[in-house]
């Protein structure tokens, strides 16, 4: 899959105004791939994540032997929209140990006693590392916004400039994180409403998946106009050079986990890194220890 089309195509600019209705939620990404349809969709988008894992596991050990750089990845969609099918998929192939992933429910007690960036600040990936938020601080300005009756819990008031400053202190968190060497990744998991109705009605249909059905993705459902509205304008707002957001066409649940896969795995790569050179005392001691071993 090419990297212009699977990642330039997707990104949002900085300042420009989000549509969501402009973007096509079943985009099949490349030319070759947009004539092919179910299986064969399927299964040639299952054959490009599947050598892109290769790839991101290549460039995880960079990211953790060169100790440089974070990886924050953050997560947002509408209820189905595949969210943790992605993670399943697209981290399957990297080393466990340098990965972590976060899925944030409603805040706790302890948590609403904070401002809304603190329960999400002390999970930040460490140098090295790749963390994965599936939600995240972005929720305090999508779901909150759709039910603002919430913010009494935060011992707040829902007014014009409170969305505006939201905005402007997740802006001014991200810039202080890219200036401490945590690349950003924002992915929003764009599904249409009637796929979103197929995929509550295949978790009803099938036992095995009843345990992710809630009764509130149900209600949600009521709101969708008002969480798009919401949607278009935290991503108006908040995509940046060094924090941007990339509105991944999620309909075809293995196209957005191969989409995602290769803006990972490019974006790792574009950090040119290396590993470690061995200093001379590293290199007399591996020296010694080949003779003893081979003695």
């Amino acid at each position: 899959m090419a990297k212009d089309e699977s990642c330039a195509a997707l990104r949002v600019k900085p300042h420009s105004k989000v549509r969501l209705r402009d973007w096509d939620t079943a985009w099949a990404g490349t030319k070759e791939l947009r004539h092919l349809k179910g299986d064969h969709l399927e299964q040639e988008a299952r054959d490009i994540l599947q050598g892109n894992l290769q790839r991101l596991a290549d460039a995880q050990d960079l990211l953790w032997a060169s100790d440089q750089y974070a990886l924050l990845v953050v997560l947002q969609g509408m209820d189905a929209a595949g969210k943790d099918g992605l993670i399943k998929h697209v981290m399957s192939g990297v080393n466990p140990q340098g990965c972590q992933v976060f899925s944030f429910k409603q805040p706790s007690d302890e948590e609403l006693q904070h401002n809304f960036l603190w329960r999400h600040a002390k999970c930040l990936p460490a140098r090295g590392r790749i963390g994965i938020f599936n939600r995240s601080y972005y929720e305090d300005v999508l779901v909150v916004r759709v039910h603002p009756e919430w913010l009494a819990k935060q011992h707040l008031k829902p007014s014009r400039s409170l969305w505006h400053d939201r905005y402007e202190d997740i802006n001014c968190f991200e810039r202080h994180l890219a200036r401490n060497r945590t690349v950003i990744l924002k992915f929003f998991l764009h599904v249409s409403k009637k796929e979103q109705k197929h995929r509550l009605l295949a978790r009803l249909d099938n036992a095995d998946k009843h345990w992710k059905f809630s009764a509130s993705d149900l209600a949600e459902r009521g709101y969708w106009d008002d969480y798009i509205n919401a949607y278009e304008d935290a991503l108006s707002a908040t995509s940046a050079k060094h924090a941007p957001w990339y509105i991944i066409p999620a309909d075809h649940k293995w196209i957005a986990r191969a989409l995602v896969s290769e803006i990972l795995t490019s974006a790792i790569q574009d950090l040119d890194l290396k590993f470690p050179e061995p200093k001379p005392e590293q290199l007399a001691a591996i020296r010694k220890a080949k003779r003893l071993l081979e003695s």
